[in-house]
């Protein structure tokens, strides 16, 4: 549904409003789209409606077959789609192919293990009770899933949830971010270029979201908190389903025994990267004050030595790119203001200029300071000393989020104890992000960070695409346990019923049999 310039209607008083994407890197307009209207997506929610029961016909196999040619169109097509990419978002270049190598590579893991993920479950029965009977499970796609994508990952997180409800066998509308539209629109164009079946689109404009949600039968949604409650009661009002990856304001805790100059360069990627636009990004760190100076100057000496070159040409070895909007970047100038207010010192960094922010690292904070409690979404580090670790704990479970986190230490075991104590989704020990890439692992969020399961972990990433069938079928005919529980009712049956569910549901001698 994705228009370009050329098909737009330039006369005066054309009814169809567009959408302009500007390149943050040099505010150059890099592409005018048509916005879609309400009626064009219920439109075309009714064609992948309609489409969609062939795909599921084709079969899993079938299905695969198409996936494995469009992975291939994928890779063939990689320079275009990442250019794109890191024109749409400002992104440094080193990172704009790791969001097509990801999503590749999630592909993979799904048409892989589909087969297991897909096929008939037969659990063994729980006890003598329903012994006597074979148990199935089945599963059946949702006809329509609804993506709705956000502008910091564009590419990634849009596939990451589109092709697993692909294989899975439901037709898949797809709206992405005004912002940034265009590589995930080259993608999903794609799709039709191989001639694959038409059950994938991408509908672009502005207020639309809404009429997704009312034209799909499961939302996956990736967004703001604020945003995810409205589009959790627009969902919860049609009794849909639905998986939420939300914001985040996750924790770094440095222990005293930790590598300090690998937790500094790691907590400084992971709190950097992609300009600190990441639901995971590291946007707190607690360190033990005993090392807390020592890895201070560690931290700075990483981010001062960062590379950033605003408006200027990216030959692949600048380091920290553009900011895609510049409300964000108002939100990281406000956050600094005010963490400087309130006593913050600014180490490194602390400015912005354009939709450019500098890689920030500050000290003297506290959690009074809105860096230290509100979702940043920008490049900025903000570093407490702690007495302890369970001070680190307290303050790292102190918000009202709950994504993901990271514990730096030298002694593994230790790195997991303090993990599940931490109330998030997601820890990695001595690394960051790590646990985006592992899919059989859940992406999901505790408090409100996210519901629904979020995305991915393994079975559970293909199967909340559909409608569980349960199916119980006789191992053996067994007519004399029919006619002792169906009607009519009798004194014996009645004692024979109680006994038996006694002797089966006690598990010691007095009370199973009656004594």
């Amino acid at each position: 549904m994705t228009a370009h310039l050329e098909a737009v209607d330039r006369t005066p008083g054309a009814r169809f409003p567009t959408v302009t994407v500007t390149s943050p890197i040099d505010s150059r307009t890099v592409d005018v789209l048509r916005a879609v209207t309400p009626e064009e997506v219920r439109g075309t929610a009714t064609r992948l409606r309609a489409a969609q029961p062939a795909w599921e016909e084709l079969g899993l196999e079938g299905r695969l077959t198409w996936l494995r040619r469009y992975r291939n169109w994928l890779l063939d097509n990689a320079d275009r789609i990442t250019g794109l990419l890191h024109e749409e978002t400002g992104k440094a270049k080193a990172e704009a192919p790791i969001e097509l190598g990801l999503s590749i590579d999630a592909l993979n893991y799904y048409c892989d293990h589909a087969a297991e993920f897909l096929g008939t479950g037969q659990p063994w029965p729980h006890g003598m009770l329903t012994a006597t009977k074979r148990l199935e499970v089945n599963y059946r796609p949702y006809p329509m899933v609804g993506v709705i994508s956000p502008w910091n990952y564009p590419l990634a997180l849009a596939l990451f949830d589109a092709l697993p409800a692909l294989i899975a066998g439901a037709a898949v509308l797809l709206k992405p971010s005004s912002e940034t539209p265009l590589a995930i629109s080259a993608a999903v164009a794609g799709w039709e270029e191989i001639g694959a079946p038409r059950v994938f689109a991408t509908v672009v404009g502005a207020g639309i979201g809404s009429v997704v949600v009312d034209s799909v039968d499961y939302v996956q949604f990736t967004g703001s908190t604020a945003t995810g409650r409205t589009v959790a009661q627009q969902a919860a009002a049609r009794l849909i389903p639905y998986g939420f990856e939300l914001g985040g304001k996750d924790a770094a805790i440095v222990l005293a025994d930790a590598d300090l100059a690998q937790a500094a360069a790691g907590i400084a990627f992971g709190g950097l990267s992609n300009s600190g636009q990441m639901c995971t990004a590291v946007e707190r760190v607690y360190v033990e004050d005993s090392v807390y100076n020592e890895f201070v100057t560690e931290l700075v000496e990483v981010v001062a030595a960062l590379r950033q070159r605003p408006g200027g040409l990216d030959d692949g070895s600048v380091d920290i790119g553009a900011m895609v909007t510049l409300s964000q970047v108002a939100v990281a100038t406000e956050q600094v203001r005010d963490a400087v207010d309130k006593g913050a010192t600014v180490r490194v960094g602390g400015s912005g200029d354009g939709h450019y922010f500098e890689p920030t690292v500050l000290t003297g904070v506290d959690h009074s300071m809105r860096v230290m409690t509100e979702e940043t979404f920008g490049p900025i580090l903000p570093v407490m000393p702690v007495r302890d670790v369970e001070e680190a704990i307290r303050l790292a479970n102190d918000s009202q989020y709950g994504l993901s986190a990271s514990v730096w230490t030298g002694n593994t075991r230790r790195g997991k104890e303090i993990a599940r104590r931490i109330e998030v989704g997601s820890v990695d020990v001595n690394d960051v992000n790590a646990h985006l890439a592992c899919f059989p692992l859940p992406m999901s969020g505790w408090k409100s960070s996210g519901a629904g399961g979020g995305r991915l972990g393994g079975a559970a990433g293909i199967r909340k695409y559909c409608r569980t069938t349960a199916v119980t079928s006789p191992r053996i005919e067994l007519s004399a346990i029919a006619a002792l529980l169906w009607f009519p009712y009798s004194p014996w049956k009645t004692r024979a019923v109680g006994q038996t569910m006694r002797l089966l549901g006690a598990r010691d001698i007095k009370r199973r049999f009656g004594m």
